[in-house]
């Protein structure tokens, strides 16, 4: 469990639990990263639990790097990754993984879902993102297994990982993930996903989200220039090179920023549209390639 700033404590307590209960060889390592928090007070807590212990960073090492430290300090073959603001839905979650521990399958991903209590305004867009995006069945999930790879719950073998690793050259940004199921796809793991799901259940602000998801598009876009994922992978990707192909990008741009600062009210309202806040990213992506080219 990578963590930085946040109370680890309750999920640790709930997992070795499920542990305990089905009598497992086991380990849960948490490792906060440089946050200097006073929330850590309580996640020292963590070493007074058996088989768990509690790491904290005296350097930020990103949040790729700091998981592949986490994995140099595992002892067993099957490695199951969580965010720390996750927290299982159903109290079977590890058994399930157990009977999961399929040797045909190089990962196994569990999904996740949010709380169905609506929050507040501030921070509907988020909440309506996960919603419809990333809260999916694992039917739906399977139909594209490497593209709807989340990694705040997945389960995946230790020789797997030591091939693909998460990457410590890209920015510290986002879409970390995308890249390491980019990998897994072309290195031609099997990845099987699974309904056990965990709750989500830090959520940013729709103000937090938007700047997040532009620093999203700014490492998807390094991505692309560095060669490190293909431009038909990501949808948002082949949206732009289509337009640039026709040469449309400017037509684009000119009639968004016409209209700009009425979607831009809309996705931070409170009733945000997912097509206009998609419409948002793409002008943020051709405004970036318009930069580069100046």
């Amino acid at each position: 469990i990578p963590t930085f700033n946040y109370n680890v404590f309750p999920l640790v307590l709930e997992i070795k639990q499920q542990c305990d209960l089905c009598g497992i060889s086991y380990e849960i390592i948490v490792q906060d990263d440089a946050s200097n928090s006073i929330l850590n007070e309580e996640n020292q807590k963590i070493n007074q639990l058996a088989n768990c212990v509690f790491y904290q960073n005296d350097t930020n090492l990103g949040r790729s790097k700091n998981r592949n430290v986490l994995v140099e300090k595992a002892t067993y073959d099957w490695l199951l990754f969580l965010d720390a603001d996750t927290f299982p839905k159903n109290p079977d979650f590890i058994s399930v993984y157990l009977e999961n521990l399929n040797q045909k399958m190089d990962a196994v991903n569990g999904g996740i879902v949010y709380q169905n209590q609506k929050p507040k305004n501030t921070e509907l867009l988020r909440w309506i993102y996960g919603i419809k995006r990333e809260a999916l069945s694992s039917e739906v999930r399977n139909e594209n297994e490497y593209l709807s790879f989340l990694t705040l719950n997945f389960l995946i073998k230790k020789s797997v990982f030591k091939v693909v690793k998460f990457n410590e050259e890209i920015p510290n940004l986002r879409h970390e993930d995308t890249l390491f199921s980019f990998d897994l796809k072309k290195a031609n793991f099997k990845v099987l996903h699974i309904n056990n799901p965990i709750i989500h259940l830090g959520l940013d602000t729709s103000e937090e989200f938007l700047i997040k998801s532009e620093e999203a598009v700014k490492n998807l876009k390094y991505l692309l220039d560095k060669q490190l994922i293909s431009k038909d992978y990501i949808r948002i990707l082949k949206l732009s090179d289509q337009l640039k192909k026709y040469h449309l990008s400017w037509v684009f741009t000119y009639f968004f920023g016409l209209v700009k600062s009425q979607i831009k009210k809309n996705v931070l309202g409170e009733n945000p549209n997912l097509f206009l806040f998609d419409l948002y990213r793409l002008n943020y992506l051709l405004s970036l390639e318009t930069t580069s080219i100046k």
